[in-house]
């Protein structure tokens, strides 16, 4: 498993400085499925430049840009393949790979992740979360997260602030982990 908490390293090219862009493609554009979490602290997005067939290399950049412009310290990926890192370190866009598959202990990666969160969020970082899509398992984690944390501690209103968060009802597994998410405090 990777290192998490503070001493986990932020991915960066030191040595590189991002290409300076002009006009109006010099602020990028925001990463589809784009919502806050936190205003200006918590974000979720999917996968910069989209994913499977939808995937363009070039709105990647534009959305990583974007992130930059924006003034996002660190963007999280918990994709378990290692798709997009190339491109933040080439847009020097500081980043952490956390992976997340099927064949993890949940709740061992939930412990660690949601700890490194608190600690991200303590030091004031600027994060952007992403997955391949805003699906349930992203939606599922950010409102465990949010329960957990004590943000919400009712489930129920938990749960209802989820499907806020991502404009729809969630499936369940995504329930059940903020039904069960205290257990892991």
């Amino acid at each position: 498993m990777r290192p998490f908490g503070p001493s986990a390293p932020i991915h960066l090219k030191e040595t590189e400085m991002p290409p300076k862009l002009r006009g109006k493609w010099a602020l990028g554009i925001t990463p589809r499925n784009f919502t806050w979490v936190i205003k200006d602290c918590l974000a979720i997005c999917e996968r910069p430049g989209g994913y499977g067939d939808n995937h363009r290399r070039v709105r990647r950049q534009e959305e990583i840009i974007w992130l930059r412009e924006n003034h996002f310290d660190l963007v999280i990926s918990i994709i378990a393949a290692p798709h997009n890192l190339h491109a933040y370190e080439e847009l020097n866009m500081p980043y952490r790979h956390r992976p997340l598959s099927g064949a993890d202990d949940t709740d061992a990666f939930l412990r660690s992740f949601y700890k490194e969160l608190q600690d991200l969020l303590g030091r004031n970082t600027k994060m952007m979360i992403h997955a391949e899509e805003v699906g349930d398992r992203l939606l599922g984690i950010i409102g465990g997260y949010i329960r957990w944390s004590g943000m919400v501690d009712d489930p129920s209103q938990a749960i209802i602030i989820t499907e806020r968060i991502g404009g729809r009802q969630l499936d369940t597994w995504a329930r059940e982990l903020i039904l069960g998410v205290h257990n892991l405090r």
